[in-house]
């Protein structure tokens, strides 16, 4: 369903050696930014997605047990809940080199 989910990227909280996230920018900050950063854009691509997918199952004329007995939706959730969160999926691009970034003011 979503291309978000690397076969490398852990699904729940990793402990990260601070030193190997400054190795690229040799600025722990600039390296946080860089990270968050991607983490906004992978969130956003994935809201995007879901309401996406979500709004298919809408209609103007919805009652209460058509909203709860929805198994189609219900499921597309679940598989939305399961991925690795935006900023698990930022972290390992970034250590993984798969992220471009650049500093206006390095390139100066």
């Amino acid at each position: 369903m979503s291309n978000t989910k690397t076969s490398t990227t852990p699904t729940s909280t990793v402990t990260r050696d601070v030193r190997q996230l400054d190795k690229e920018t040799g600025n722990i900050y600039e390296s946080i930014v860089i990270i968050s950063k991607r983490a906004n854009q992978i969130a956003n691509n994935m809201k995007e997605e879901l309401h996406g997918k979500l709004s298919e199952f809408s209609s103007s004329n919805d009652n209460l047990e058509e909203i709860f007995e929805n198994r189609e939706q219900i499921e597309i959730s679940k598989h939305y809940e399961r991925l690795p969160k935006p900023t698990l999926v930022a972290v390992d691009e970034f250590l993984h080199k798969k992220v471009y970034y650049r500093n206006p003011s390095k390139e100066a």
